[in-house]
């Protein structure tokens, strides 16, 4: 038992309505009534489509209009090619993909909030008891430190934008969860939390290069070997009978498929991916991880290393209270990404969001223990913060729309040339609706001083989900304008001659090949024999080796107006060149 005083009223629920609603806007607002936004969204969401129209071939090997090597995994494009095809026909294939996030992000919740329940129950962390009673049962303690934890992974700065794209990343955070979900269950449950952490490292294996799931399989024997109590026997056993499952379903498929041995050695290469990887430590990618990390992981880390300082001491174990399975569990998942990390030749961002769970998990454990004068402080600054960003947002958006201040919207106008401001009926009552909620919860904040645990963070994570709202409600058509292809793309529908054969993409990034695919429809692929050629120039033009342009005739150009960087170019082969 530890040190901690508690009563009974310190962990009164939050009511499930609230938490579940609080958990819904956020996940899915911004996931649907939107194009593909650039880069990895783009991506991401073009191997869907390409799949769900596609034959059997292409879901074994999922691609971008023919080039095959972008997808190190099929799992994230299977499920969401499924969503395209199912319901793509009636409401739409963007938003059908974004069923693929929204199914990751609210599973990775689901097995984040019970981890944590699980381990609030446990004997060693619930707080001391009073003589005369009064202090709260272990399941009204591990309720309320569940509902703390998921407030504060809500609250995380950096998981606003990733966790609403259509990316393998929200397929990895679901194999992270998943995996401290069943090291937590395989304590009292060894048959459900075996299957649990084996389906997590199969979803592993499934969503990238082997090298995140061996970083995983590292991260569970780690967190094993520190942790004090074990999973018995059953729990190993079927861990690694489902894992291999999951090994060898790709393979199989392509095995049955009668793919040549020719075919499936690149195939085995690509997934492998060990080009991705050094045998030394990255120096470039710790120093990403160092420099971006706490940015990204904000306001979480301060309570996560508060926790970890208060609980090393421990009353159980002469090792200390790490080795406490709340600590242990999380702390080994945690190595096991940054050694994921440490051996990378080149860390992404989207790939830092594998890193939040684990430190989710300590950080709600700082719930009970941290100081009424830093609770208020927490609050204040949330308060603050938070309501001053909202307000800002909402000037922006008025400065924007009626063009007063003028200073403001002539700013504004020169960072958007040519954007016609979109006026949204819906979208006003929404932000409007959400506004309303959080000064009614400023209200209730300020009119009163509740005694219950989770009061630290409801401000920031409601501020959070106020902010998230207000841009993807009234930005959201500018945060469009300036992230998506879609006027670029119908310019070249226009401007493609009527007779062609196909348009080489070989010399297009992958991008702006997903982008163009699902947004014009035409015959693009990677193919030097086509008599059209469309290409990307940028400051920065490193995308394989130039092609020779006298044997082009330049035909059109055009750019996304918020970006004056980049051009994208159609040429039309030169019959007279030599």
């Amino acid at each position: 038992m530890s040190s901690i005083r508690l009563t009974a009223a310190a962990t009164s629920s939050l009511p499930r309505q609230i938490l579940i609603l609080m958990t819904a806007v956020y996940g899915l607002v911004g996931l649907f009534g939107r194009a593909p936004w650039k880069y990895e969204d783009g991506i991401g969401f073009g191997l869907m489509w390409s799949v769900s129209q596609g034959t059997w071939q292409d879901w074994l090997l999922p691609h971008l209009a023919g080039r095959d090597e972008i997808a190190s995994a099929p799992l994230p494009y299977w499920i969401g090619g499924m969503f395209i095809k199912a319901l793509g026909w009636l409401i739409g294939a963007t938003n059908a993909a974004g069923l693929y996030t929204a199914s990751c992000f609210f599973i990775s919740c689901i097995c984040l909030w019970h981890a944590v329940y699980l381990l609030g129950r446990r004997a060693e962390v619930q707080p001391m008891a009073f003589a005369l009673g009064g202090q709260p049962n272990p399941k009204d303690y591990g309720r309320t430190l569940a509902d703390g934890a998921l407030m504060i992974f809500l609250a995380c700065v950096g998981l606003a934008m990733r966790a609403h794209e259509t990316t393998p990343a929200l397929a990895q955070l679901l194999a992270v969860c998943l995996a401290l979900y069943g090291l937590v269950r395989g304590l009292d449950k060894p048959i459900q939390g075996g299957i649990s952490t084996g389906i997590a490292i199969s979803v592993a294996i499934l969503s990238d290069h082997v090298g995140f799931s061996i970083a995983l399989v590292i991260g569970t024997l780690v967190a094993l070997s520190i942790c004090e109590i074990r999973p018995k026997l059953q729990w190993a056993l079927l861990t690694v009978m489902v894992s291999i499952l999951g090994l060898l379903m790709w393979p199989s498929l392509w095995l049955v498929s009668g793919f040549s041995v020719d075919r499936i050695y690149p195939l085995i290469e690509h997934w492998l991916g060990w080009q991705h990887y050094q045998w030394s430590p990255s120096i470039s990618s710790l120093s990403y991880f160092a420099h971006n990390f706490l940015l990204y992981s904000w306001p979480i880390w301060p309570l996560a290393v508060w926790s970890l300082w208060f609980w090393r001491k421990g009353t159980n174990y002469p090792l200390g209270g790490i080795r406490n399975p709340h600590m242990a569990m999380p702390l080994g998942i945690f190595l096991g990404v940054i050694l994921f990390y440490t051996f990378s030749r080149s860390l992404e961002e989207q790939q830092l969001i594998i890193a939040i769970p684990a430190i989710v998990i300590w950080a709600g454990f700082s719930l009970p223990i941290i100081k009424r004068s830093v609770i208020s402080f927490i609050d204040w600054l949330g308060l603050v913060s938070f309501t001053i960003l909202g307000l800002f947002i909402w000037v922006m958006w008025i400065a924007m729309m009626t063009g007063t201040p003028q200073s403001l919207a002539k700013n504004i106008a020169k960072t958007l040339p040519g954007y016609n401001p979109e006026f949204s009926w819906f979208n006003l009552i929404v932000a409007s609706v959400i506004t309303v909620l959080w000064i009614l919860l400023i209200r209730w904040r300020t009119s009163r001083a509740p005694r219950v645990i989770w009061r630290a963070v409801v401000i920031s994570a409601s501020g959070t989900i106020l902010n998230w709202v207000l841009l993807m409600t009234l930005w959201l058509p500018t945060i469009h304008h300036a992230k998506t292809y879609q006027p670029v793309a119908e310019g070249l529908i226009k401007a493609v001659p009527s007779k062609h054969t196909c348009i080489d993409t070989s010399y297009l990034p992958d991008a702006q090949l997903a982008s163009f695919s699902y947004l014009t429809k035409l015959a693009l692929r990677d193919d030097p024999q086509c008599d059209l050629l469309l290409t990307k120039l940028s400051a920065s033009n490193d995308f394989r080796t130039p092609f020779n342009e006298e044997s082009y005739q330049l035909i059109w150009e055009d750019r996304r107006s918020s970006d004056k960087s980049e051009k994208i170019r159609l040429y039309q082969a030169n019959k007279h060149a030599q």
